[in-house]
């Protein structure tokens, strides 16, 4: 069963929560209400977001008091935010959005398919993470496992490491791929590529762990490639 990333939608307004969902169901992710600063910040405490959607304008606490507290705790700060405002008090309540913590800031009414773009950005950066973590899950349960061979070289060449490595490989083509994606789209959006490069780093850093692991190779993988 292919699992869904899990995306946050806060607004005080119903209609516009029911606009939100009906521009993003066509992303085939799990959507998720919140009414409130108050009420999302609850829902961050037990489940796992791939990007908020956060409206400015809400009573009571509004949303840059609801990005700060959201970038205050370790579970959430890497979260990333975009804010949803129907006014426009020029650069400077722009920069408050972006000092906050926003990654991006949109006015309304915004363009359907502009706003479903963006957040499939963040969705798949999510979602590409999260093979990542399960790679280093897998290979720690390995070395845990103590799969080394009698004839002590020291080297892993349990059955489960050539399938890591290749499951590595198809995670690194699909990061590539979405890194050119984002240089090459028209005013992309600067914090996605640079959190995209991260991702890379980061695989690079896993695949020189294979490679340290398996120096013969036990399948395919970018181990050649330049960090």
């Amino acid at each position: 069963m292919v699992q869904k990333a899990k995306i946050l939608l806060v607004d005080d307004r119903p209609e516009n929560l029911l606009a939100l969902e009906a521009i993003l169901s066509a992303l085939d992710q799990t959507l998720v209400r919140a009414s409130s600063g108050e009420e999302a910040l609850k829902a961050l405490l037990t489940d796992d977001f791939a990007v908020i959607l956060l409206d400015v304008q809400m009573p009571g606490m509004d949303g840059f008091e609801t990005a700060a507290h959201i970038k205050r705790r370790e579970r959430t700060r890497d979260i990333p935010i975009i804010f949803l405002t129907a006014i426009n008090h020029g650069p400077h309540h722009t920069f408050r959005g972006y000092a906050a913590g926003a990654v991006d800031y949109i006015s309304k009414p915004f363009d359907p398919w502009v706003l479903r773009a963006k957040v499939s950005v963040f969705v798949d950066l999510y979602m590409k993470n999260l093979q990542l973590r399960e790679q280093a899950a897998l290979l720690r349960r390995e070395l845990d496992g103590g799969a080394v061979p009698e004839n002590g070289t020291g080297q892993v060449n349990g059955g489960l490491l050539p399938e890591l490595s290749a499951r590595l490989a198809a995670v690194e083509e699909q990061a590539e791929a979405l890194s050119k994606e984002l240089e090459k789209a028209p005013g992309g959006n600067t914090t996605a590529v640079a959190t995209a490069a991260h991702l890379e780093r980061k695989l690079r850093s896993l695949r020189r762990a294979f490679d340290a692991l398996d120096p013969g190779g036990s399948g395919p993988g970018q181990g050649d490639k330049p960090a």
